[in-house]
């Protein structure tokens, strides 16, 4: 990427969905990659899910980013805040270091807010999350669909994108459907 190459961010549609599979099999490769497309796939499928905020980044209109927003609840029933997770965020390998991964993250997270999502969650690298304003979920007592190892007790992050958006109360996530298996909490 040059200094002149100029990078769009928008959101994705059925005609990307073969290079967001292709994307995802790049950046996290195989198996990883295919169970991270199945995932994606069964994502954009999934009721539960929904609302999703699937955006691509694309360079001369190539897709070389994606990341997926979809919704999760909290309970116990009653905890009435819009919230979401972060998962997948992929950049093409020829790409990535780039910044492109940031203005996907910085993009989706705009839009949430813009739409009254007050809480986002992700699983990731807790020495990249936090540039955004992630922090550990648990220490706030917001505890993850299925138990995170002690050892990456870190890497299971929220942001509160509306102030006094976090329950006073110790909250469960609970994930859209497809998201409900313990393989992909493994992190």
């Amino acid at each position: 990427m040059t200094p002149m190459t100029r990078v769009e961010i928008r959101q994705s549609t059925a005609a990307d969905l073969a290079a967001i599979s292709d994307l995802a099999l790049a950046a996290f490769g195989i198996p990883e990659g295919a169970e991270i497309v199945g995932l994606i796939d069964a994502l954009l499928r999934d009721a539960t899910a929904r609302p999703v905020l699937s955006l691509v980044a694309t360079i001369d209109g190539v897709v070389v980013g994606h990341v997926l927003f979809t919704r999760v609840r909290l309970e116990p029933a009653g905890t009435d805040v819009a919230a979401a997770l972060l998962a997948p965020l992929a950049v093409h390998p020829d790409h990535q270091s780039r910044g492109i991964g940031g203005q996907l993250v910085a993009a989706g997270l705009r839009h949430l807010a813009d739409t009254g999502v007050g809480l986002v969650f992700v699983l990731g690298h807790p020495g990249y999350y936090p540039r955004f304003g992630f922090s550990a979920a648990g220490m706030r007592g917001l505890s993850a669909p299925y138990p995170i190892p002690e050892k990456n007790v870190d890497a299971w992050m929220v942001l509160e994108l509306r102030a006094g958006a976090i329950p006073n109360a110790c909250s469960r996530v609970v994930c859209a459907d497809a998201l409900a298996d313990p393989k992909y909490w493994r992190e």
